[in-house]
């Protein structure tokens, strides 16, 4: 593992892993085909994109088994098998979503039986290439009627055994991760969390800045509408095979709010010499608790676009300004900023 890097970084939790504030996100590089796809993408530029952030001081990737159904676990293999072993990131990745393959644009299905999660923990160590994954995280609350408890304590068995590292949920809310909690540490939280989705902001990030609860989050530019390049006419010309075309944040009236909120980000991005993505992901980060960004790249020019965010901080003017943009344009919900722009929590919070 290269624990070498040009980047700072924070301690995952209580996981004994030491992350960069940003990792790759490998969502659209798992390519169309599938129900909840970003449309076609070119191999070769995912690869590139991958090996770029590793080469600029990346230190961790974020993937998941349903994401192209397999096909970005095995993208992720293939850039991998490119790096010598000191060089590699760690692997991130995510299981309780099973497909057919028989209908792959059908949504996936919720699954937490441990008899599944044993397999599709087999199954990414195979696609991955790896011996051990990093971080092994449910995706979503099972939808098939199996207790949290179960299938969490499965997850906490393969620490135990050695086959991850670490352990984590995505998607979950806050009571669900108590319920882990007394269980078995969990390690890691991986929600939603822009400036146009907050509401992890309200308790869970609080929560898991109490608790050691290392905390990733997903979408930090909101799937491109943070990013200062989206505008209505590229909303309007996504083709059908990719999911936003069909989400209600790419569309009136919600999508003109969304805009607005990106224009209101580009005096900070000048003044810090920074792009409106990096600035988006940043202000993720300046929320105490908050240990990492997903940001998602599809080739190496998009990388050099975002890798900015590793470093910049802002300071509590810039959280102040995007708070007052927030309640101008209307977008989105949740709070505003931090409970305290000191870096401290109210107790309550916890509570």
């Amino acid at each position: 593992m290269n624990s070498k890097t040009s980047f700072p970084t924070v301690a995952l939790g209580r996981s004994g892993m030491e992350i960069t504030r940003i990792g790759l996100g490998a969502w659209a590089i798992g390519g169309n085909g599938w129900a909840v796809g970003w449309g076609r993408q070119d191999d070769a530029d995912s690869i590139a994109a991958i090996r770029h952030a590793v080469d600029r001081g990346i230190n961790w990737i974020d993937t998941a088994a349903v994401y192209g159904l397999g096909h970005s676990e095995e993208i992720v293999r293939r850039a991998l098998a490119q790096m010598a072993p000191d060089d590699r990131p760690y692997v991130f990745t995510k299981c309780g979503l099973t497909w057919s393959d028989e209908q792959p644009q059908a949504m996936p299905r919720r699954t937490g039986a441990p008899s599944s999660i044993r397999r599709e923990l087999e199954n990414s160590l195979r696609r991955l290439g790896v011996e051990r994954i990093d971080l092994y995280q449910m995706h979503w609350p099972a939808g098939d009627g199996t207790p949290l408890e179960a299938y969490w304590q499965e997850l906490l068995d393969l620490k135990q055994a050695g086959k991850v590292r670490a352990v984590g949920l995505s998607n979950h809310n806050l009571a669900q991760v108590r319920t882990a909690e007394f269980l078995g540490h969990v390690d890691t939280l991986q929600p939603p969390f822009s400036a146009i989705q907050r509401a992890a902001g309200n308790d869970l990030i609080p929560w898991c800045a109490a608790n050691g609860t290392g905390v990733i989050v997903y979408s930090p530019m909101h799937s491109g509408l943070l990013t200062g390049g989206f505008s209505a006419q590229r909303a309007q010309s996504l083709p059908p095979d990719d999911w936003r075309s069909r989400h209600a944040d790419f569309r009136s009236p919600e999508l003109e709010r969304n805009l607005a909120l990106a224009d209101a980000f580009k005096p900070i991005a000048e003044r810090h010499g920074a792009t409106v993505a990096a600035v988006a992901a940043a202000w993720t980060l300046a929320w105490p608790g908050v240990t990492g960004a997903i940001v998602g790249a599809r080739s190496a020019a998009q990388v050099d676009g975002l890798i900015g965010a590793a470093e910049l901080e802002l300071d509590a003017d810039d959280m102040l300004a995007i708070a007052d943009a927030i309640e101008l344009t209307g977008a989105g919900s949740g709070p505003l900023r931090p409970p305290d722009e000191t870096g401290s929590l109210p107790a309550n919070l916890f509570a």
